[in-house]
């Protein structure tokens, strides 16, 4: 579906009173994060709910943590988040407690989570959440997902996902060659793990 649909359909889910939890998922560069910022300004921008965005990349290892496991030259792999930890975060997002809940944001600049840097209060109406793995049929990733309302596939073409991996991590400052090895031992083997869970989707959204 094209952005105006999925905005329609996540409207007409907060018709029914109660707190939404909206996961998409896709492969690195699909845009994931661009669709629910979008997602996230439109329902705010409609007056009628609040929303707030968690990426699921708080739940990255930290390079300290990669290094202990011999797993830094992949970062960004399945088993370089924390999964159970993002599944117990969704716990307490969906129990909706009368407190703020505080989630770990991620800094491009340096590559790192950030701890308690994103803070949902009570009264938030729609979080939406994204990240690559979120419809991978294994735990903690499959606990995490059976915790959403809905989950949703970012879908762009995979022409485009190499050149815009490329431009992501040159912007962050890796060398274009540096940057082009990246996508191509890291970045596309994890997309081609991710691509076929889309079959698990609720709904795809066309990202491009």
């Amino acid at each position: 579906m094209e952005f105006d649909d999925a905005l329609g359909r996540l409207l007409g889910m907060l018709e029914r009173g109660e707190r939404v939890l909206l996961g998409i998922a896709g492969a690195p560069g699909a845009g994931k994060t661009t669709l629910a910022e979008r997602l996230v300004a439109e329902v705010e921008a409609s007056g009628r709910y609040s929303a707030a965005h968690v990426p699921m990349d708080g739940f990255h290892l930290a390079d300290v943590a990669l290094e202990r496991l011999g797993r830094r030259d992949r970062k960004g792999a399945i088993d370089t988040f924390d999964g159970w930890g993002y599944r117990s975060l969704l716990q307490r997002l969906r129990d909706r407690p009368d407190e703020p809940v505080y989630a770990p944001g991620f800094e491009r600049v340096i590559e790192q989570p950030l701890a308690a840097s994103i803070a949902v209060g009570p009264e938030v109406d729609l979080i939406v959440s994204e990240g690559n793995y979120l419809l991978v049929d294994e735990a903690p990733w499959s606990d995490a997902a059976a915790l959403l309302d809905e989950v949703w596939f970012a879908d762009a073409p995979a022409s485009l996902l190499r050149s815009r991996l490329i431009a992501r991590h040159t912007t962050f400052g890796k060398t274009p060659s540096a940057a082009a090895a990246w996508v191509d031992a890291v970045d596309l083997p994890n997309a081609a793990l991710i691509d076929p869970t889309r079959a698990r989707a609720d709904a795809v959204v066309r990202t491009s």
